[in-house]
């Protein structure tokens, strides 16, 4: 049996699908021109931890990894006791798509999942979460409070929405973790500094994603409290994420921040979601769900639409939230021209 791999550019199923950024790849190539300390004591780490200090607006500690989820485990791991709960939206990557990463790596800590519309954690459910048996020796302790920026439906949290949650969380004595996947998207579409959306809100660690916005194989756990950062390094080599040859994932980094990158791939990633959002409102008979502030577009097809266009080479996720429900993201690499055919597409199958 064979399979077929549809254009790239009828790809939507997520923004993990496309390429790096060439400047990305050429830092790579110069990180390779030579030999440098191991383990992340080489010039180009160092470099790039004191550029996030100033993007971040203060002295920062930084640790490389792999990959998102173990951003998002490991920094759960240094916050959360094992006997300790993680609140976090029903929605969120840390309850729905980390095979168990934050349960395993904080040695039994319970996820506790609430509501909120796009995908952001209600405030007065988190009031109730986090006073919830706790000091009960018969309960899981509230911890810790996890949230999503971008939301997985690509909304964002507003400055004041982020401040509200921040604000319940450090009044309970809970710490605030962000999975920052699409963190520069947020950034972008709300126009606020990085410090105004994640330290100066009450974020202790950031999950820094930087993999869905142009990098090869680098995301970074950000530290704003450093504090952790000793456990946080233990916890890293013991998970198999602190890399020998740390300057290749540091390179991917330093390209991805300098002159501005990581946010002008985001901007051109949400730019094509708004395109798309906007093309669709102009179609009859689809349905948009929710916000679409990032680079995440949802909204409701009919089931021959949906057939037709995975039959003409289109990838995107559905039915997995609710039948008729579809998923498109765009992505940096995304073209005007790659929206306009699947809006093209999408209006030539509901007419015919």
């Amino acid at each position: 049996m064979t399979t077929t791999t549809p254009p790239l550019t009828r790809i939507f199923s997520s923004d993990n699908t496309a390429g790096a950024s060439p400047e990305i790849v050429e830092a790579v190539a110069r990180a390779a021109a030579g030999p440098a300390l191991p383990y992340g004591a080489d010039d180009i780490t160092a470099g790039v931890r004191r550029r996030l200090g100033e993007i971040f607006e203060r002295e920062v500690d930084l640790l490389v990894v792999s990959t998102g989820s173990a951003a998002n485990a490991l920094s759960l791991a240094a916050l959360t006791p094992p006997w300790g709960s993680v609140l976090c939206h029903r929605d969120s990557h840390v309850n729905n798509d980390e095979c168990g990463a934050p349960e395993f790596y904080t040695g039994g800590a319970k996820l506790v999942p609430l509501g909120g519309r796009d995908a952001k954690i209600d405030p007065a459910e988190l009031r109730a979460a986090v006073r919830h048996k706790a000091g009960d020796v018969h309960s899981v302790e509230p911890s810790v409070v996890s949230v999503t920026q971008a939301t997985e439906t690509g909304a964002v949290l507003t400055l004041d929405e982020l401040g509200t949650l921040g604000a319940i969380t450090g009044e309970a004595g809970l710490r605030l973790h962000m999975d920052g996947a699409r963190f520069a998207g947020a950034v972008a579409a709300l126009g606020r500094t990085p410090a105004e959306l994640s330290w100066r809100a009450g974020v202790d660690l950031l999950s820094f994603g930087a993999t869905k916005n142009g990098t090869m194989t680098a995301d970074a756990i950000v530290v704003f409290d450093r504090s952790l950062t000793p456990e946080l390094a233990f916890r890293a080599k013991r998970a198999g994420q602190l890399a020998a040859k740390t300057r290749f994932h540091a390179a991917q980094l330093d390209a991805y921040l300098t002159d501005g990158l990581w946010l002008r791939n985001a901007a051109r990633a949400n730019a094509m979601a708004a395109r798309l959002t906007e093309g669709l409102k102009a179609i009859p008979d689809v349905g948009l769900l929710g916000a679409t502030d990032a680079n995440i577009v949802f909204c409701r097809l009919p089931e021959q639409v949906t057939q037709a266009l995975l039959a003409e080479g289109y990838a995107f996720y559905h039915d997995r939230w609710e039948p008729g429900v579809v998923r498109f993201v765009t992505s940096f690499a995304t073209r005007d021209a790659d929206i306009d055919d699947l809006l093209g597409a999408v209006a030539r199958h509901l007419a015919g």
